[in-house]
């Protein structure tokens, strides 16, 4: 089992690859621990350095066995590092849908960020995410807020990839559909240079739903 350590000081941290041609292999796994499916991210290119990047990246939805559809069920995806801020465009998780040429779709909303310079205590700004769909039979509207985020500490937390220096952080989650919402908590382990180690959902009665370890890097 390795131990991977941040480079450099904590000052300075990008909570995600910055190495083009680094692949991340992440499990998803159900409320018992057993893995339902796979996701896979590509880093393609990176421009800039230190406090300012953009970073492109292929993220590829696998089946239980690791493999690939037919054809690849790939989506591009975009991290911004600006003035030593992470910001993630959580627009990005419908970037599917947008494929749908029969579909219109609007999105909007306020990206989650992730300070490099973060310490355990330190709030976070509230985030969320609005989607309109009409496909001319129907129309669906879906929403997520993320509020409430919080850095709780930095530990080592250990997952098949290695045991990593992480920074842990929660945040309330309330995803809303049909008019319908749904309120839980996530708590997330990110280490400098690699991004999301590890990820935990709870429900609203603060028991375990499931969650994604990465399993693979290189």
């Amino acid at each position: 089992m390795t131990i991977a350590f941040a480079t450099g000081t904590y000052a300075q941290n990008t909570f995600f690859p910055t190495k083009t041609g680094t692949v991340l292999l992440y499990a998803q796994k159900d409320a018992k621990g057993k893995p339902s499916g796979y996701s896979k991210l590509t880093i393609k290119n990176v421009e800039g350095s230190g406090n300012n990047m953009t970073i492109s990246y292929v993220a590829e939805i696998l089946n239980k066995d690791r493999k690939s559809d037919n054809p690849p069920n790939e989506m591009p995806c975009k991290i911004v590092i600006k003035n030593g801020v992470m910001v993630l465009d959580m627009s990005q998780m419908f970037a599917g849908l947008l494929k749908d040429p029969q579909a219109k779709i609007e999105v909007s909303g306020v990206p989650m960020e992730l300070p490099g310079n973060m310490q355990p205590g330190q709030a976070l700004k509230d985030a969320d995410v609005t989607m309109s769909i009409d496909m001319a039979v129907m129309k669906m509207n879906m929403a997520m807020k993320m509020t409430d985020g919080k850095c709780l500490a930095i530990e080592d937390v250990t997952v098949p990839a290695g045991t990593f220096k992480s920074y842990k952080i929660t945040q309330t989650v309330a995803t809303t559909v049909m008019g319908r919402t749904v309120s839980g908590r996530s708590v997330s382990w990110y280490a400098p240079g690699i991004g999301t180690v590890k990820t935990e959902s709870y429900n609203d009665k603060d028991q375990l739903q499931g969650g994604q370890e990465l399993t693979e890097m290189n």
